[in-house]
């Protein structure tokens, strides 16, 4: 394809500042390739009345489009349906799903409006891609604005099993605008599958083979495509001043102890409880390791106001001042929990200094902090990960220590075997596991994507 790319998310980069991240950089990098293109999405400002049309900024050969929400439709929109429904549901987690016509409504009405909006900005030879769970509806208001050309739609999130997806009243309109894209992209084989099982078995559709399904009287692309990092980027940092004086920092306090290390959004998919308990059963089953091991678990907040991660943060409160009364001594405090944010060069210091860093959300779409830690490693005497296989980086990373986090003692075990274990083995399992992170980049993901929208090319 010769035109320009059109991106959407949620949030965009900010306008002539550094691109910070590895999506961030990954869409800049897409559309600056491209020789130019716009980049769609919320201003971040909330509004009392609606405004008209869209703000734009150049940087370059690229355009920011920006629109704001009034403070009803980020009620109803983000903090409401995309948040108290989908993001519950997608990952699991039914009983915490608020189902409420209203907040749908809400986000019907900002889809509509986005992709009017959207669609007003393109040109017969672009090619569109949509970015997460904020805007299933957007392909299919785009077409109805009138837009025809090649569309693709990546989830960052998982795709839950068709008999948890059904759960929501919405089910079966979410499904159908999704099927307005051309491509529909998802982080796991696991998820593209779930997809596919839905479309199969609820709206009649048929696999025609190469990931190609035939439904609502159109043929879609249905493929996992597993987001990755910039390795390089990650090794850099912690090089660099800011991630030599993290570890510096950290490395004083906890003397020649082994470092556990999460980090972790404050969120209920992330598994934080268990990983508390799972790490305290390790010191009450072990006491020889009293004293030898420090857990540090970075865990800023977000959407403190959700009912839902209020109750967590009271949790994680709880729980590690209670294991840390029953096994801290004078000279040893075995949890250290910061409910703040630290910059990723700071973070990718701590990442190397750990001896093992555990990742075990209850789900997660990819979790690029498995990724980011393996990356950070000393090849001659790396870390081990242990892995929730049920984060989408376990397709992947198989050298890692795969663990169920409901089961508190096999993960209390698997972090004891991590700390203990033997130098030749933990380069064998980092030496798999930093090929598929190098292998499976944050530009291999893009490019991968981009490649296989072009072949599909404006749907008949």
């Amino acid at each position: 394809m010769t035109g320009r790319l059109i991106i959407a998310s949620n949030r965009t980069a900010a306008p002539g500042e550094p691109k910070v991240g590895g999506l961030a950089v990954a869409i800049w990098e897409a559309l600056t390739e491209r020789g130019g293109g716009v980049w769609f999405g919320w201003s971040g400002e909330t509004l009392e009345r609606e405004t008209r049309g869209v703000r734009l900024f150049a940087e370059g050969s690229v355009d920011f489009a920006l629109a704001d929400l009034t403070q009803a439709e980020y009620d109803g929109y983000y903090l409401g349906y995309a948040n108290r429904a989908l993001w519950p549901v997608f990952h699991y987690r039914v009983d915490l799903a608020h189902f409420d016509e209203h907040d749908f409504a809400e986000y019907e009405a900002v889809n509509r409006r986005f992709g009017r909006l959207l669609a007003q900005l393109t040109r017969p030879d672009d090619t569109v891609w949509v970015h997460d769970y904020h805007f299933l509806l957007l392909g299919q208001e785009m077409r109805q604005s009138g837009w025809d050309g090649p569309m693709g739609f990546f989830l960052h999130i998982p795709f839950p099993a068709p008999e948890i997806f059904t759960s929501l009243p919405q089910h079966g309109r979410l499904a159908r605008a999704l099927c307005a894209f051309d491509l529909i992209g998802f982080q796991t084989n696991r998820d593209a599958s779930n997809f596919k099982r839905y479309l199969t078995e609820v709206c009649g559709a048929v696999e025609t083979g190469d990931d190609r399904i035939d439904v609502f009287d159109r043929r879609i692309t249905v493929k996992a495509f597993p987001i990755g990092i910039d390795a390089d980027e990650i090794v850099s940092m912690a090089d660099g001043k800011e991630g030599r004086d993290a570890s510096g920092r950290l490395g004083r306090i906890i003397d020649n102890r082994a470092l556990v290390l999460g980090v972790d959004r404050m969120d209920y998919s992330k598994g934080l409880p268990q990983r508390m308990e799972a790490f305290g059963r390790m010191l009450d089953d072990r006491e020889h390791m009293h004293g030898r091991v420090s857990f540090l678990q970075i865990a800023p907040p977000s959407r403190e106001d959700v009912g839902a991660y209020q109750d967590l943060r009271e949790q994680l409160d709880r729980l590690s001042g209670r294991i840390n009364g029953d096994h801290a001594d004078l000279d040893w405090v075995p949890i250290r929990y910061l409910a703040r944010s630290y910059p990723r060069g700071a973070l990718a210091g701590l990442y190397r200094l750990a001896r093992v860093g555990l990742v075990t959300p209850l789900y997660d779409g990819m979790n690029l902090v498995a990724k980011e830690f393996v990356a950070a490693q000393t090849p001659e005497d790396p870390g081990t990960l242990v892995l929730s296989e049920f984060a989408g980086a376990a397709e992947q990373l198989q050298g890692a220590l795969l663990v169920n986090p409901h089961d508190v003692t096999s993960t209390a075990d698997a972090i004891h075997k991590a700390i203990v274990m033997s130098q030749e083995e933990r380069i064998e399992r980092w030496q798999t596991l930093d090929a598929a992170v190098r292998d499976q980049s944050i530009s291999w993901w893009r490019r991968k994507f981009l490649e296989a929208l072009d072949k599909i090319g404006a749907p008949a």
